[in-house]
């Protein structure tokens, strides 16, 4: 039986609260007078404050309860939330996740000096808190003030759900003077008593002039385990006695010294009320949209079983084709759709929306802007476009260069958009969007655009390229992904090393993916990704070259035709007519080295890599294939034209051809005008 580390559970809920907590703060930037903002931040920094002291993270329940007093302000209407404010807020965040994560390496200066300027910044000089009166002194004060009669009836379990009824009185003392008379007719005798059900009720008598809101926000986190009854007292109603005045129930003790479960008062977080009624017209399909949190480790086991399942079954159906058997064919047709259904089933529970790494940069351009006095807007697009896990995990590193790149190098600064007769804000727009099998990614700006004379020049400088010689725009831009090839004037600490766009290259490539470059001077950059939708599994074309078989991803293919001897020549290149199109062609045979004599009747497949396209000329189609991916070897890292290798039924290997490379290889015929040839 595998134990779970209460610790870890803490670590992961942390994590997507303080995924909630910098998009609050953020918005916050754009829309500071967003009250449902500024709610959603005090509910994540509360429940991160009362989980961390249920769980033992002491230091995090103090520091999140300096943040969270020191944020109340805001909370209150009292301040405006500005952009030195938020920043504070956001290394105040970046701070508790260190001091979760990796407790060792923080320093509590850095922490102490983070609250001293964010106390600097809620509390302006001069400005000082009046400490209220005493109650006794000032009796005929009281007089005059309104309040509220309430009657406070919480579930039995809410101490079970880590809930401490007194110091939410506590906290309801706070609004100001009030009495409380615990009601005690429920509690049953000692030998029944369960001392983890709450017996008891409460009436208060609260003497503030606050607004009922400010009583449903002490509840607002057990609004759905408790009742509630509010009724405005009169003003001519006489004053409690002073003797009659409760003082605060409990000072508030140090995380440290407080049980858990009286830690974890602060743990719950339903919805404001507006929300709850909305959620309880859900409930009936509350079942329906459940979640369960699962470990990626069995995610990617489970995958790794299906991948074997589809062996199997390719292999039961080469079996299965070869029997005249009944029986047999029927049993593996089942089984093939089984597996297939099973293999959907789990590639969809691997698929998530790759909105959950668009966000992860919102943070990086708010940084990137401030530190380089650069204004820029963060659009993002195709958030629900979906993407496996892996692919997500991957992802994250070559858009970080990308979005630094364009912001570094393409974005101008102000007076430089200015005398361009642009606007002041740059501008950066990520979206993703689905082209069949594939997963588009773009990163657009509307900066400069990229100086392609520069970068030929340096190409020519670092001797990658002949001077003088013959070379598209395209293929000039390329030179950019060249490891330690970079244009910049001066080494920072952002760029100028040639390294990050060579990291974006390799790492694509190797998640089976090719990288376009559109720019247009003076009016920006676009950096399209285009990724498989998977790492595991495809569907592919298997084709014979040969004495050998192929995978051709399926997504990278158009059509299929028969090679005709009235294919067009010109110059020693082959090309194809296709509708009056000409495509370029490769005859695989000749780029493997293929043994024997080709078949009489070829085929030529037509596939695309982007705006591309090249033919490729086997001997035989054999048909679909749904593909098991498996890596190859260090020993064959050299070897470019081929991704990968999968399982065929029959027991053998089908390397896998990528298309990309394959079509590098013909793209000197596409460049030629054929008109030349003419």
């Amino acid at each position: 039986m595998t134990t779970l580390d209460p610790a870890e559970i803490f670590r992961q809920e942390a994590s997507e609260l303080f995924d909630v907590l910098e998009g609050a703060l953020l918005d916050l930037g754009v829309r500071p007078d967003d009250r449902e903002l500024v709610d959603t931040a005090f509910r994540a920094l509360h429940t991160i404050k009362g989980s961390g002291a249920m769980f033992g993270f002491d230091e995090v329940a103090s520091f999140t309860h300096e943040f969270e007093t020191a944020f109340d302000r805001v909370r209150k209407g009292e301040i405006k939330p500005n952009q030195d404010l938020i920043s504070v807020a956001l290394a105040a965040k970046d701070y508790i996740r260190t001091l979760i994560e990796a407790p060792e390496t923080t320093d509590s200066i850095i922490g102490e000096a983070i609250l001293d300027d964010l106390h600097r910044l809620v509390e302006p000089e001069g400005h000082k808190q009046v400490e209220a009166a005493p109650v006794a002194s000032a009796p005929a004060a009281m007089a005059a003030r309104v309040g509220w009669q309430l009657h406070i009836e919480f579930d039995n379990d809410i101490l079970r759900n880590g809930s401490n009824p007194l110091d939410l009185l506590d906290d309801l003392g706070k609004l100001g003077a009030c009495f409380v008379m615990a009601l005690t007719d429920d509690v049953p005798f000692l030998d029944e008593l369960d001392p983890e059900h709450c017996f008891l009720k409460w009436d208060v008598t609260l003497h503030s002039d606050c607004e009922r809101s400010a009583i449903d926000d002490v509840f607002i986190f057990v609004q759905d385990e408790m009742k509630l009854d509010c009724t405005p007292l009169a003003a001519t109603e006489a004053p409690l006695a002073a003797t009659e005045l409760a003082p605060p129930l409990q000072p508030e003790m140090p995380a440290a010294d407080r049980h858990p479960q009286d830690a974890a008062a602060d743990a719950g977080h339903p919805a404001p009320a507006a929300e709850r009624k909305r959620e309880e017209a859900k409930r009936p399909d509350d079942k329906a949209n459940a979640t369960v949190r699962v470990q990626a480790e069995r995610l990617d086991e489970l995958m790794d079983r299906v991948g074997e399942l589809v062996i199997a079954q390719a292999r039961l159906s080469q079996l299965a084709a070869a029997t005249d058997d009944i029986s047999i064919k029927a049993i593996a047709e089942e089984i093939e759709r089984l597996a297939a259904s099973l293999r959907d089933t789990t590639m969809g529970a691997r698929m998530v929306p790759i909105g959950s790494l668009f966000g992860r940069f919102r943070r990086l351009v708010h940084d990137l802007s401030r530190d380089l006095d650069k204004p820029v807007d963060f659009v993002t697009s195709g958030e629900d476009t979906e993407l496996d896990k892996t692919m997500i995990e991957r992802l994250a590193d070559p858009l970080v260069h990308l979005i630094r790149n364009a912001i570094d190098h393409g974005i101008e600064d102000t007076a430089s958009r200015t005398a361009a007769a642009k606007t002041d804000v740059g501008r950066i727009e990520i979206a993703a969007t689905h082209a069949g099998a594939q997963v588009l990614v773009t990163v657009r700006d509307n900066g400069a655009g990229l100086n392609t004379a520069r970068i030929r020049a340096k190409a020519e400088e670092q001797g990658l390229l002949a001077p003088g010689a013959v070379m598209s725009d395209q293929d000039v831009h390329q030179f950019l992904f060249h490891p330690g090839f970079s244009t910049a004037q001066t080494v920072s600490a952002l760029s100028g090393r040639g390294v990050g766009m060579d990291v974006v290259k390799r790492t694509i490539e190797a998640m089976r993916g090719s990288i376009d470059i559109s720019t247009a001077p003076g009016k920006g950059t676009t950096v399209t990704l285009r990724l498989p939708l998977t790492l595991a599994i495809i569907e592919g074309l298997l084709i014979r070259v040969g004495e050998g078989r192929y995978i051709i991803p399926l997504s990278a293919v158009e059509e299929c035709a028969e090679l005709s001897a009235t294919d067009e020549r010109a110059r020693g290149r082959d090309f194809l007519n296709m509708r009056g199109d000409l495509v370029p062609f490769l005859r695989l045979r000749n780029l493997f080295d293929a043994a024997g004599e080709p078949d009489r009747h070829q085929k030529i497949i037509i596939a695309s890599s982007g705006e591309t396209r090249v033919g490729l000329i086997v001997d035989q189609i054999i048909g679909s294939h749904q593909s098991v991916i498996k890596s190859l070897s260090k020993l064959h890292s050299e070897v470019t034209m081929f991704s990968g290798a999968t399982i065929l039924g029959d027991g053998s290997a089908a390397l896998i051809l990528d298309v990309a490379q394959l079509i590098a290889a013909g793209q000197g015929l596409a460049d030629k005008p054929l008109k030349e040839a003419a």
